[in-house]
């Protein structure tokens, strides 16, 4: 199930390769992966989703975060909103903390208000403390 931090963004857990067409149909264009290979046994592989969202008409970005959220996956985000156009993007992870998380950044270098960004943010159920710094 998906979250939304606004009309045109939305998150979640991990996604199953079966998921995909579903989320076309949904209007989503535009999937972001934020999770790395191998981060659980039994986890779908990138390259799996990849060609899931191929066969589904829907664009793709991996953007894996690591070891906690850098200037480059800020940027990489903030593309990748920009690219989404009139569509829908889904960006997931493990949880969805991560990927709500990295796009609440990308967001606000967009322009949107730190309250609003915490606002979005809170309505997701995601705790924006460990970014409060960065707002």
């Amino acid at each position: 199930m998906h979250r939304q931090l606004d009309d045109r963004l939305l998150i979640s857990a991990q996604i199953a390769v079966e998921d995909v067409a579903i989320l076309a149909g949904e209007g989503v264009t535009l999937l972001v992966n934020n999770r790395p290979d191998g981060e659980d046994a039994g986890q779908p592989l990138a390259k799996d989703i990849e060609h899931a969202a191929e066969r589904a008409g829907i664009a793709y970005r991996f953007i894996p975060i690591i070891r906690g959220i850098g200037p480059g996956d800020i940027d990489s985000m903030r593309d990748a909103i920009a690219e989404t156009g009139d569509g829908k993007m889904l960006a997931f992870c493990r949880s969805g903390t991560r990927s709500g998380l990295v796009a609440a950044l990308a967001q606000r270098h967009l322009g949107v208000t730190r309250e609003e960004v915490e606002r979005r943010l809170e309505a997701a159920g995601i705790d924006s403390s460990p970014i409060a710094h960065l707002l």
